[in-house]
């Protein structure tokens, strides 16, 4: 199976270098698991009354550390912090701030090894989407700044409705922003979300899923080791209930960036449009039910090839992974039959090891969640044709390992189908038609990653025309659905996968953390003849 070798950063030159550099770095990281971790609120280590644990996902054996169980009362201070620091940081000149927030996308691009060796330790992936998450992260940096910079830090001169005014645009920041990252991508999320609120002048009080902490911790000392000042950038750690409940309820919160589940993002958005004294910005990713199509034109072995690295890459832990797939009945059995050869061929386990493609679930309630989709698609006549089963023998004894579980004669509608489980569970269903394809595709409530392949470009552009995902793609071998990239394919979840419409990674995404106010300056000399002006909007 040919490895996946896309690599963010140009100066890595040679695969055997590569793999020396992560190897090394896996001992580096090695001897800091274990550690305890504070928390740091106003640029101070702070301490809770509690703490918890986190492992890895490799062997539950592996302690990554010890970190703070964060209480209501460390969210509040956090807020406090935050707010504090508001009026310095946000008056900064914004060409400081891109000067800063590059100077944070270098410092990830030297530490990129030790970084990716740290993501496989706590989220259980294998080497190169490590090096390929932590590579996106520098790039969405500084693809970030380069659009501050295009943008003049959206200052823009307008029009005079008067001969006697100069008038102008300019975009502010908000305030303090809470920044809610999840596991699977605990480096490329978080840091998108807090370098977007940073560098356009709000301050932060982030918190990392309690699932990978330490990634939170190296984070947050690389963003304030490299110009972030104290109190502009805090980190609280523990449960997610606790500061949730502060966070959609504290009035001096100004706007919530969170990704993770449909779940607990609607609770987010609804507690935070209840209990807040006016409206407030929400930038949510809340994953998806994502379809890929392959036509009875398709190139066969290019559609298997992208469905299987698009379902099963990272265990299919992605809100931009495959889950549905619907394959014209002319080419049906041969798609099957070869995508079932994938999966037996696909090298299951440890993801320190560098011949591994599939690694291990992220936890014990992903384990459930698999293990429950299987059992309902068996008691409601689907057939389980490859995968299913949970390994648990030899070097499988001490992870969270499965094969993955590909299904196929669902009913038509059912909830297998519709509901995302961020599980390696993939269902094939059988059509007639593109119309029909298309149809079955958008008949859900999300709507963030779609693909398909065909080799007829009439095929191609209805499906473009008529699809409604926020990312889609067309014959994409290396992942039908997944792999968008910083300044490539802006990142837009519609319908219940969103709440902009403006993309992470994309031309309007900054516009998200920032409001617009009107300058309006009368020139004295003009004034006194001008007389009185009353414009349209008072």
């Amino acid at each position: 199976m040919a490895e996946q070798k896309r690599m963010a950063c140009t100066s890595l030159r040679s695969d055997e270098r590569i793999h020396g550099e992560y190897e090394n770095a896996l001992l580096e990281i090695e001897r800091e698991l274990g550690g305890r971790h504070p928390m740091y609120i106003g640029g101070r280590e702070v301490e809770a009354p509690g703490e918890f644990e986190a492992r890895s996902p490799i062997d539950t054996g592996i302690l990554l550390g010890t970190f703070q169980e964060g209480n209501e009362d460390h969210a509040r201070d956090g807020i406090a912090a935050a707010r504090e620091a508001f009026d310095e940081w946000s008056q900064r000149d914004w060409k400081d701030r891109v000067r800063i927030i590059r100077s944070v996308a270098d410092a990830l691009e030297g530490r990129l090894f030790l970084l990716a060796a740290l993501i496989t330790y706590e989220a259980g992936k294998n080497r190169f989407e490590a090096l390929a998450e932590v590579g996106e992260a520098i790039d969405m940096l500084r693809h970030y700044c380069d659009i501050y910079e295009k943008n003049d830090g959206y200052v823009r001169s307008m029009r005079s409705a008067a001969p006697d005014e100069v008038c102008r645009s300019v975009m502010r920041p908000y305030g303090v922003w809470a920044v809610i990252s999840p596991f699977n991508f605990p480096i490329a999320l978080a840091a998108g979300m807090i370098a977007a609120a940073l560098l356009t002048g709000n301050t932060v009080v982030f918190k990392p899923t309690s699932k990978t902490p330490l990634s939170g911790v190296h984070l947050y000392r690389i963003f304030t080791g490299n110009g972030i000042p104290p109190g502009a950038l805090n980190l609280v750690t523990g449960p997610g209930g606790p500061f949730g409940e502060v966070v959609v309820a504290h009035p001096d919160v100004a706007g919530i960036a969170f990704t993770g589940s449909r779940k607990v993002g609607m609770w987010l958005h609804r507690r935070f449009t209840e209990l807040q004294p006016y409206p407030k910005p929400i930038v949510m990713e809340m994953g998806s039910k994502n379809p890929t199509i392959v036509t009875a034109s398709a190139d066969l072995d290019k559609a298997v090839e992208g469905v299987a690295r698009a379902a099963f890459g990272y265990a299919g832990q992605k809100c931009s992974a495959t889950s549905r797939v619907y394959v014209q009945r002319a080419v049906a059995d041969r798609f099957v039959e070869a995508l079932m050869v994938w999966i037996d061929e696909m090298e299951t386990g440890d993801p320190r090891r560098r011949e591994v493609f599939f690694g291990p679930l992220i936890d014990e309630h992903a384990l459930n969640t698999y293990l429950r989709a299987i059992e309902e698609a068996r008691r409601v006549g689907a057939t389980l044709v490859a995968g299913g089963e949970v390994l648990e023998r030899g070097l499988y004894a001490q992870g969270l390992y499965v094969r993955p579980a590909l299904v196929t004669g669902l009913p038509r509608g059912h909830r297998l189908l519709r509901e995302e489980f961020f599980v390696p569970f993939l269902a094939v269903e059988t059509v007639d038609t593109l119309d029909e394809a298309i149809a079955l595709a958008n008949d859900t409530e999300y709507g963030l990653t779609a693909g398909i392949f065909s080799e007829d470009e009439a095929e191609i552009e209805e499906f473009f025309d008529r699809i409604r995902f926020g990312v889609c793609y067309s014959n994409r071998s290396g992942g039908a659905t997944t792999g968008a990239w910083p300044g490539a394919q802006p990142f837009s979840g519609w319908k219940a996968s969103g709440s902009t419409g403006r993309g992470v990674g994309g031309p309007y995404y900054l516009l998200s953390f920032v409001r617009e106010q009107s300058q309006t300056r009368v020139q004295e000399e003009t004034a006194a003849r001008a007389g009185g002006y009353e414009g349209t909007y008072g």
